[in-house]
């Protein structure tokens, strides 16, 4: 533990990413067998369920450290995080609570099914053993919400040096929703033939968003062009008898679209295809994603629930056929490959995501500006001789998404934020007009400059109108332009609507309060949407 402890402390304390890197390196080439496959899994992603609530910890470490809850919970507001507060407030331990990082995560499942009383006991007389780094590794892993700033490329090329491999090979080992319980590092990483059992997926290939104008990127003729669909990127493996449909976040979604699965049962070639999941209406046109949103994350899907919100999945790459993994071929050669295949196995509920033919650039600009109404982002470009890479790479593949929709919007609340930016106030919800009352509709926290963060923390500190715990009621005055990719309707919300990715565009100081948008013009936009 005190070794994973001091990889955590390595990697919050650079932002190099060379010296990243080395750190990741010299942890896999050191550590146990047990104690990489549980870094991994933390790196890639597969978190542990809770072993105990945040109110529980709460209270125990301040019983422990002689605190008030209340004093502890304002600290906590302002450090802005419980792991590192609950680290803090208890003193130094001699460290070494846990040999190991597996051994910290056998001790987590054990307690997580014991009485309150008795993992309290647990909890606490390990925390006094540990140092504070290592409290603060055990704290986040206790409570579920271990994060850390490693990149899934950066995370590859380090263990594949470690282990004397390839990035690819890296990718590909850690790639669907294995258990690190129910697995081992040998097993994991020099079986490639375990990746087909067990109908794990391919690393998805990623593209970058294009900012310069497409005329850099040279001919039109040497890019396959088609649109960015707006649903869940997945990949339908068919492999003998077996199925299986993965999410681009690596879950297992076979349950959730059970009539897609069922469609492809007569399909008698072993296949891999990527594509996306889209909502479509009973004419079979693409619907609003929102549509999508009541399918997701069922176990169990009625019929009621398929027939009201039909689904497709539109296939835009073949990564496999006839168990010949083809990726490494150029994307125009796969094109010809998937076209082929989706003519000989006809299918409803599969079909050709379309090339879009075009004489020059100047044509690309004008059907990417109207792809909205096709029910896309924007557009996707491939080079046509590029392969299908493990993640990003750069000058392969682009994203060419229509610029976002904004509306401007007065500031009412404000939070204090996390990590670095605990002690200032940069979580944000913004409201617009009904009529003379300023109606609520979403929270933003990025889009500002740290200089402008600053600005806007002085301005809520100076014009704080009441308090609710953590949260500021402001003067109404400030005025930002808020861009966001998609708007629905919304029970959820007292003005109806919720965006999809919603961030600060601008500070507009050159508008009043009483200039920004109203509600009807939010209404509207879901209307046209």
């Amino acid at each position: 533990m005190k070794r994973f402890s001091e990889l955590i402390r390595q990697l919050d304390n650079s932002n190099k990413t060379l010296d990243k890197t080395a750190a990741l390196i010299s942890y896999f080439k050191e550590a146990t067998d047990l104690d990489k496959l549980w870094a991994a899994a933390l790196f890639s992603g597969k978190r542990p369920r809770k072993a105990a609530s945040s109110t529980e910890l709460r209270l125990w470490a301040g019983d422990l450290a002689g605190l008030p809850d209340w004093l502890l919970h304002e600290t906590w507001h302002i450090m802005g995080d419980l792991a590192e507060t609950i680290a803090k407030i208890l003193p130094d331990g001699p460290g070494g609570a846990f040999e190991n990082l597996s051994e910290s995560m056998c001790f987590l499942e054990q307690i997580r099914v014991l009485p309150a009383e008795s993992k309290k006991r647990c909890i606490c007389e390990k925390w006094l053993q540990m140092t504070s780094d290592e409290r603060f590794v055990f704290n986040k892993l206790m409570m579920g919400g271990f994060r850390i700033g490693v990149s899934e490329g950066l995370l590859h090329r380090a263990i594949a040096t470690a282990q004397n491999t390839s990035p690819d090979a890296v990718a590909l080992a850690l790639a669907g929703s294995w258990n690190p319980a129910e697995t081992d590092w040998l097993s994991l990483f020099q079986n490639p033939s375990d990746t087909h059992r067990q109908l794990r997926p391919y690393p998805f290939c990623l593209a970058y968003p294009l900012e310069d104008t497409p005329e850099t990127l040279g001919s039109v003729n040497e890019w396959m062009l088609e649109y960015k669909w707006d649903g869940i990127r997945g990949q339908l493996i068919c492999r003998e008898e077996n199925r299986a449909l993965w999410s681009r976040g690596g879950e297992l979604i076979s349950d959730t679209f059970p009539e897609l699965i069922q469609s492809t049962h007569s399909w008698t070639q072993s296949v891999v295809l990527d594509g996306e999941l889209i909502p479509v209406t009973a004419a079979g046109e693409v619907a609003p994603f929102h549509t999508l949103q009541p399918r997701l994350g069922r176990k169990k899907v009625t019929k009621s629930v398929i027939d009201t919100y039909p689904v497709r999945f539109r296939a835009y790459d073949i990564l496999e056929l006839n168990d010949e993994d083809i990726r490494a071929r150029p994307a125009e050669i796969r094109r010809e490959i998937l076209e082929d295949f989706i003519s000989r196995h006809q299918n409803p509920m599969v079909d050709l995501s379309p090339l879009i033919e075009l004489k020059d650039w100047t044509e690309a600009i004008r059907i990417r500006s109207a792809s909205t109404g096709a029910g896309s982002e924007g557009l996707m470009l491939k080079h046509k001789s590029s392969p299908y890479h493990s993640g990003r790479k750069r000058g392969d593949w682009w994203k060419w998404k229509v610029d976002a929709r904004t509306i401007d919007a007065v500031l009412i609340y404000a939070q204090r934020g996390h990590g670095r930016r605990a002690n200032l106030y940069t979580d944000y919800t913004f409201a617009v007009w009904d009529g003379d009352v300023l109606v609520p509709f979403t929270k933003a926290y990025s889009g500002l400059t740290d200089s402008e963060i600053k600005e806007v923390d002085k301005f809520i500190r100076q014009n704080t109108v009441e308090k609710f715990g953590p949260v500021r009621s402001v003067r109404p005055v400030l005025v930002f332009e808020i861009a966001f990719e998609g708007i629905q309707p919304s029970n959820r919300h007292k003005a109806g609507v919720a965006l999809r990715f919603p961030r600060i565009h601008r500070w507009r100081t050159d508008k009043k309060p009483q200039e920004a948008d109203t509600l009807q013009s939010l209404l509207l936009m879901v209307k046209n949407h």
